[in-house]
């Protein structure tokens, strides 16, 4: 997992050299074998991995794909199976490796096609994708035209399943980071296109989160944010008590008309929301690939409009901001 590239990029483009100079050091906090005992394991997965040359590639189709003139035998298939689903469990996809279907928990490119034909081109601009997980949906970023893509995500598993696919498909313009927004340098308006989909309803502060979001982003830039949503006939906003949906973390679902009014106190404009999509079973689900417990296992077994928990089951949004172009101040708070 070697940044050198990025690093030496950004230490040429002004206004990224500040967070050049610390991004070493923060690689190496995020990729800490004393913090993360597994990843030596899934580094070890990784090096092993086969060396095989593409004879092209899709970025821009349902299954982020490379393909090969020459047919993997079944013992090489079933080799480079059994090395990746060692870096189990695979959440965001589909990918296809040289005939290996990688299938994930879910179908991240249901999101995306729900999503690319709603926001701004993404053709020559530099966009940042905050809890990125594998990467999935930068890949497909890029495929879109983007000039640089980078994604954060603190989990060092993610990362080496991003370097995982990054082994095959070789391309320069994508980078997963081992980190948090949290360690992104303030104010750094860098970024044409900035992307937070399930993240803000595990943040304490969706105000603080949208603020972090924002610094992001230069002046006309837009925002593209994903979130689980309650009906407007629940209230303002769920809170729940304890777990939602057995997950941890959940500090604050909102409704639609409330996110947008976060949005709109945030100092975007144009704000609105472009889809709404109640999670189904198809959508996801466990595989082969993602053997744990998935939503199936998360709502009310006698009423699948509740969760275990009694609320109700998760729907999701997208909403779209821009920020103006004429901006007086920074952060508002």
């Amino acid at each position: 997992m070697d940044y050198s590239d990025l690093i030496g990029r950004w230490k040429r483009t002004p206004e990224l050299t500040s967070w050049a100079d610390k991004l070493p050091q923060q690689i190496q906090k995020g990729l800490s074998h004393e913090r993360f005992g597994d990843l030596s394991d899934w580094e070890a997965q990784l090096k092993s991995l086969p060396n095989i040359s593409y004879n092209s590639i899709s970025l821009d189709s349902n299954r982020v794909s490379a393909t090969t003139d020459i047919a993997l035998s079944s013992l090489e298939t079933e080799k480079l199976q059994a090395t990746l689903q060692k870096m189990h469990p695979w959440r965001k996809g589909p990918y296809e490796l040289f005939g290996l279907h990688i299938d994930t928990e879910w179908r991240s490119d249901w999101k995306w096609d729900r999503l690319k034909d709603e926001i701004e081109p993404l053709k020559h601009k530099r966009v940042l994708d905050v809890g990125c997980g594998n990467g999935y949906h930068c890949w497909r970023m890029l495929g879109a035209g983007a000039d640089e893509v980078i994604g954060v995500d603190p989990s060092p598993l993610f990362v080496v399943q991003f370097w995982a696919i990054q082994h095959f498909l070789k391309q320069p313009k994508i980078w997963i980071l081992p980190i948090g927004i949290e360690s992104i340098p303030d104010n750094l308006e860098v970024f044409d296109t900035v992307f937070s989909m399930g993240v803000i309803y595990h943040r304490k502060s969706p105000i603080d989160h949208i603020n972090q979001l924002r610094q992001c982003l230069r002046p006309g830039g837009e925002l593209i944010l994903e979130t689980l949503i309650i009906e407007e006939k629940f209230g303002e906003q769920l809170i729940p008590k304890g777990r939602y949906a057995r997950m941890g973390n959940v500090w604050s679902i909102p409704s639609c008309s409330t996110l947008l009014g976060w949005l709109m106190n945030s100092g975007f404009v144009d704000c609105k929301i472009i889809d709404v999509q109640k999670t189904t079973e198809s959508e996801q689900r466990s595989t082969k690939w993602m053997q744990f417990q998935s939503l199936s296992d998360f709502l009310d077994p006698k009423d699948k409009f509740l969760t275990i928990e009694g609320y109700p089951a998760p729907r999701r949004a997208i909403a779209t901001a821009k920020l103006p172009t004429n901006l007086l101040g920074s952060t508002i708070k």
